[in-house]
């Protein structure tokens, strides 16, 4: 059982926490179907609107779903596959960004500001860079287990909604890695331009992810091992996250590629692992779209973007809140005198 004074010391502990995840409260989601069709308007007019606030009621253990206090929060990692040539920038962007969320000077801080959400950075050995994994795992169990507890300690009581966003030179092959060792395929299938790098670097980069899976192969035996040997401690830190919002009934938005490849770690677990995590948008990395399907999730919103830190699940907010308001503050039919028989 997941305790979050005493954080797992090794990826056997956060195995046996998997194994007892707490399921959605049934009582509150049965309590708002019932208030749904009371109130004005035509049964299932709101459309995924009328999920969302049952999907919300059940994670928050609340017949009143809100979303007054949702959080994003970026965790930051080093890549040491970076040294391999597969990103158009150098790792000491990984620093300068973090100083740019801090000074409020970064997309996601804009979009927090305008959807009202908090933000919160979290620097996860930022001036470790992992492994690199082209020739060597990324984590050992101990650094593995270390990260994914450190983005437990992200979760506090009282939040509303989750967002785990990530900030990783080189973190898309990471994700592409992971992706393609937990479902197959080609190595193409996976791997996209990520930060906008070149057809050269594109080829080193899907090299890379194939030849990695070849050389781990004999080590990962569940999702758990493909994080260790290909993931980062960023991600490791998202898939932490997503496991400690579940037993405190925070749901979860997950963003794009990185952040949904660290979730896919857990769903490799345990099929019902992500139940209380919705996706906020589809990113315009190829590979996002294909393990969308592989987990079963569709995308609140697809605006072509491609730039991690949580800003494509932000950008989704408003329409959990509209849902949330729309079931707490539409009149029944009683309530506004209108005869609920006549509408259709």
């Amino acid at each position: 059982m997941f305790n979050p004074k005493h954080p797992p010391q090794s990826l056997d502990e956060i195995r046996s926490i998997l194994a007892e995840l707490p399921t959605a409260d049934t009582e509150a989601q049965a309590a708002v179907l019932e208030r749904e069709p009371t109130l004005t308007k035509p049964a299932g007019s709101l459309g995924r609107l009328e999920d969302f606030s049952l999907w919300l009621a059940g994670w928050q253990g609340t017949s009143r779903p809100r979303m007054s206090r949702p959080r994003v929060t970026v965790f930051a990692g080093s890549h040491g596959v970076v040294a391999q040539g597969v990103s158009a920038f150098p790792p000491s962007v990984n620093q300068q960004m973090v100083e740019n969320f801090i000074n409020g000077g970064a997309a996601i801080n804009q979009i927090c500001k305008s959807v009202d959400a908090e933000l919160r950075v979290m620097e996860v050995a930022l001036e470790i860079p992992t492994n690199d994994f082209s020739q060597e795992p990324a984590m050992d169990d101990e650094g593995c287990a270390e990260a994914m507890a450190f983005g437990m300690s992200a979760i506090e009581k009282g939040l509303d909604l989750f967002i785990p966003g990530e900030m990783g030179i080189g973190n898309t092959t990471a994700a592409a890695a992971i992706a393609h060792a937990l479902y197959g395929g080609n190595p193409a299938d996976w791997t996209g331009r990520g930060t906008g790098i070149d057809d050269a670097a594109l080829g080193i980069k899907t090299r890379v992810v194939g030849d990695a899976i070849i050389l781990h192969k004999n080590q990962m035996h569940d999702g758990l091992d493909v994080l260790r040997c290909v993931g980062g401690r960023e991600i490791a830190a998202m898939a932490g996250a997503i496991i400690a919002a579940r037993y405190s009934r925070v749901p979860v938005l997950l963003d794009g590629y990185v952040s949904c490849a660290a979730a896919a770690v857990l769903a490799a677990m345990r099929p019902d692992a992500l139940d209380h995590c919705l996706v906020g948008h589809v990113s315009a990395e190829p590979g996002h779209i294909r393990l969308l399907d592989q987990l079963g999730k569709k995308a609140l919103i697809d605006f072509g973007m491609r730039l991690g830190e949580g800003s494509g699940a932000a950008l989704a907010i408003p329409l959990l809140r509209s849902a949330a308001e729309c079931h707490n503050g539409m009149a029944t039919f009683e309530k506004a005198g209108i005869d609920g028989k006549e509408q259709d």
